[in-house]
């Protein structure tokens, strides 16, 4: 009889097509995701005209869906653990697909805000269902570069929002690019077919012959036989009470600052996205049509979550992510002293390298830092208490910006979370990762037969 160590198979398993599928589905659900989260910028300006608010109503109607993305996160993340990853993204595709359409029938701000709400849950819900099950079934040697790859679909998905949005709206009505994103509830019969479950949930369900043909798909030299066995490493076994596993084994502390990590984080993505514009008018500056902003804020992102990946996985991702959070501060300080216009471009890239590109080299590392059964939770819980970090930003930044304060300071604002975000990073204590230390597997069925590793030729 033999056993086999799933998370050996996943971690020594070389690049394959089986990969590039789950790779492919993940990274385009994530450009989903993005452009049902940029399209309200881009549209918003349209949307308050045609409905008549002012910007104190239009801060509730941008609001509503980092509420919605709070809960969803922590909500579909936990229950992912439970129900199956596939399904939990599935849901959430549909949540955010479904009522972002349904935002672009509506005729008032407490529908639309309504209507952002539920499609929020589900924006925030997909992101640590999509980043645990791509660091799941990701090769060890490559797994924050296949993550931050993966997740710069979410820049992409602001890039279209910002060129389709410029011609639909303009053509069609702000409503139309709205309409546009429920186009991919056709798809979920697809994701359903294409995406694999995760691995501790079939191995929880007993699920056997699936995880054969997945382990076959993970190393095409696997044979599998009837009496094969399958197992986890003890603390990667799924169990009913997923969210006890954060404060774990040491974990606790270094939970708390993942959490204060991504407040501090997602607290500057939102302060430039919400008032960077702003800002920069009343400073003199000519940023040219808003298209080139955010096509120079998601670049940089983009750029700067391959790069951290590709880092990553040579150097210490602890590290280079404390690294990341420290060109955060000095290039969002950088930006509040008056300079060439070129040189203002190269810093709004740097901005949203170290900012959005920060966030998801994050991911990966919380991603990696969780055992395999509890991934969905350990990432939903640190996004759900970083987007209250996310709803703090606007409004705070707002206020100073209020105050007439000289550039200098609102930015200097802004870049302050950048150094406690990294001063967090470099407190978590990697000894505790699932990624640093082996496991002693634990067996399908306690009179299993000793492990016998496939990936070596058992």
């Amino acid at each position: 009889m033999r056993q086999i160590d799933l998370h050996k198979l996943a971690d020594d398993a070389r690049f394959n097509r089986f990969h590039g599928l789950v790779l492919f589905w993940c990274a385009l659900i994530i450009v989903f995701d993005g452009y049902d989260l940029s399209v309200v910028g881009i549209a918003l300006p349209s949307i308050m005209k045609n409905m008549g608010v002012d910007a104190t109503h239009a801060g509730f109607m941008v609001s509503s869906a980092l509420f919605g993305m709070m809960f969803g996160a922590i909500f579909l993340g936990t229950i992912a653990d439970r129900i199956g990853r596939r399904w939990a993204i599935v849901i959430c595709v549909a949540l955010f697909s479904i009522f972002t359409a349904a935002a672009g029938l509506a005729k008032d701000p407490v529908t639309f805000g309504a209507m952002r709400f539920l499609a929020g849950l589900g924006i925030g819900g997909v992101m640590p269902n999509v980043v645990a099950h791509m660091t799941e079934y990701s090769p060890k040697k490559i797994r924050a570069t296949l993550v931050t790859l993966m997740f710069s679909g979410y820049a992409v998905g602001g890039i279209i929002a910002a060129i389709l949005g410029k011609s639909f709206i303009e053509a069609y009505g702000w409503q139309s690019v709205f309409f546009a994103a429920g186009l991919p509830v056709l798809l979920i019969p697809v994701i359903l077919k294409s995406l694999p479950e995760s691995m501790p949930f079939l191995l929880a369900k007993g699920r056997t012959e699936a995880l054969k043909t997945i382990a076959s798909k993970l190393d095409p030299s696997y044979k599998p036989l009837a009496s094969d066995r399958f197992a986890v490493p003890a603390e990667d076994k799924a169990d009913s009470a997923p969210i006890k596993h954060l404060f774990a084994e040491g974990r606790a502390f270094s939970t708390v600052m993942f959490w204060i990590a991504f407040f501090m984080c997602l607290f500057m993505v939102f302060a430039l996205s919400s008032w960077l514009t702003k800002l920069m008018a009343s400073a003199g500056y000519s940023l040219g049509s808003a298209l080139t902003f955010v096509l120079v804020l998601n670049v940089g992102a983009m750029a700067g979550a391959i790069l951290g990946g590709w880092l990553a996985d040579r150097f210490h991702i602890k590290y280079v992510l404390a690294g990341m959070y420290a060109l955060a501060a000095v290039s969002l300080t950088l930006l509040g002293y008056k300079m060439p216009t070129p040189v203002l471009f190269v810093l709004v890239g740097l901005a949203g390298a170290s900012t959005i590109g920060t966030q998801i080299v994050a991911n990966a590392y919380t991603g990696q830092f969780y055992p395999m059964a509890v991934r969905s939770t350990g990432l939903g819980w640190a996004l759900g208490v970083g987007r209250s970090g996310a709803i703090l930003a606007p409004i705070l930044i707002g206020t100073l910006v209020g105050m007439n304060l000289p550039l200098q300071q609102n930015f200097m604002a802004i870049a302050i979370p950048a150094v406690i975000g990294m001063v967090a990073v470099l407190f978590v204590n990697h000894e505790r990762s699932a990624s640093a230390h082996p496991a002693e597997a634990s067996v399908e069925r306690p009179q299993a037969a000793a492990s016998v590793s496939v990936a070596q030729g058992g």
